[in-house]
């Protein structure tokens, strides 16, 4: 199974566009900031099973902040990151990701890409989709019990 991460949009539908036209996912998972644009990809592409969160930037927004999914027997806690204060650092997103008895934590907000695990947990930041200079996005890729991360530039080849 192929999970397509967006994070952090600000209303550039067209990047997100080219982004599940090249990866082909299985899921679409955005991260917020900002919700009507995930509702506008999802529009687009609704054949595709599609999960947000809103962001700091979604106000009044009916989405929550932070979402649990289990895909291919993998628990996967989502958020924005705002509420967990991970520009600060991970340390709390940690215990709460551990609380949740999470095997991916998915988060965006600080617009830099991050993919690592720890403590069992694979984590990953896709980065910006929106940024006008270096638009990344993730994916997570679950096959056979194994969960490998990739970050990706919108104009390069993925980090792994």
């Amino acid at each position: 199974m192929k999970l397509l991460v967006l994070s952090d949009s600000h209303g550039n539908v067209d990047n997100m566009v080219l982004a599940v036209e090249r990866t082909h996912p299985d899921w679409i998972l955005h991260l917020g900031d900002v919700v009507r644009d995930g509702d506008a990809l999802h529009s687009r592409f609704p054949e595709i099973p599609f999960a947000q969160v809103s962001g700091n930037c979604d106000f009044a927004a009916l989405e929550p902040p932070e979402k649990i999914l289990c895909l291919a027997d993998k628990r996967i806690f989502m958020c924005h990151g705002h509420t967990l204060h991970v520009k600060e650092g991970l340390l709390s997103a940690m215990y709460t990701a551990l609380e949740q008895k999470a095997d991916i934590f998915l988060f965006g907000h600080t617009h830099r890409i991050f993919s690592e695990t720890r403590n069992g947990v694979a984590m990953l930041n896709p980065g910006s989709i929106g940024d006008s200079r270096y638009p990344t996005y993730g994916t997570v890729e679950i096959t056979g019990g194994t969960v490998l991360l990739s970050t990706i530039p919108l104009n390069g080849y993925p980090t792994k």
